[in-house]
């Protein structure tokens, strides 16, 4: 999966916006594996769901780092995205199993 280099671009993206980066918890770090053992119909959402997160957030740090070259602030819209990554990443931990969910072997 792309999540360690989603999570590198937001890193990116929030020092744009002028925030502080957050350290990666281990449910956050552990996301990918935890998928790849559940496997089914969570694992096929997560992926579809990483995919479409990488389609916000490439083209939207590319604009970032255009308006920065450019001299101007890109702190408003990069606060914007990083809510959005906020948000969709939310909603792919979701999709982790609750406790007594067999994985699969």
């Amino acid at each position: 999966m792309k999540w360690s280099a989603l999570h590198d671009a937001a890193a990116v993206v929030c020092t744009l916006a002028g925030l502080q980066q957050e350290m990666r918890k281990p449910e956050v770090r552990n996301f990918p594996a935890i998928m790849r053992d559940t496997g089914g119909w969570r694992y096929d959402l997560a992926k579809q769901g990483v995919d479409d997160l990488a389609a916000i957030m490439e083209p939207g740090l590319a604009a970032l780092l255009a308006v920065s070259a450019r001299g101007q602030t890109p702190g408003p819209a990069a606060t914007a995205l990083w809510h959005e990554f906020l948000a969709s990443r939310a909603a792919l931990l979701a999709l982790v199993p609750p406790l007594g969910i067999k994985r699969r072997a």
